[in-house]
């Protein structure tokens, strides 16, 4: 499986324009990060609600640039909520990190194109 659905790309750019991918690659990965800290301190509170939406919202932004796995680990993370242990949504968050750098590497490559 690859990192990067390279049909969801190629449709985001051929809508979008190659200048404002390359904007939205930017944005994404400035505002990723933040995103991450807000599903780790909702899975530090507890909070559920807090907990989905921070999931969903990485999702779909992850889906937006055909982020296969870190869609499919956010989606998860959304579905699941909370688990019984924090040590396990911790490691499946330390893995959704893991994911969106290496599709943020691959996407920053292709914005440059």
């Amino acid at each position: 499986m690859s990192i990067i659905d390279k049909a969801v790309f190629k449709e985001l750019r051929d809508n979008a324009g190659a200048d404002f991918i390359t904007e939205l690659v930017q944005t994404f990965a400035e505002e990723a990060p933040q995103m991450l800290a807000d599903l780790r301190a909702a899975r530090a509170a507890a909070d559920t609600d807090r907990f989905r939406r921070a999931a969903h919202s990485l999702k779909s932004n992850a889906a937006t640039f055909g982020a296969v796995d870190a869609v499919a680990l956010a989606r998860m993370l959304e579905l699941d909520g909370l688990a019984a242990s924090p040590k396990l949504d911790e490691a499946a968050i330390d893995a959704l990190q893991a994911a969106l750098d290496r599709a943020l590497a691959v996407l920053q490559e292709l914005a440059r194109g």
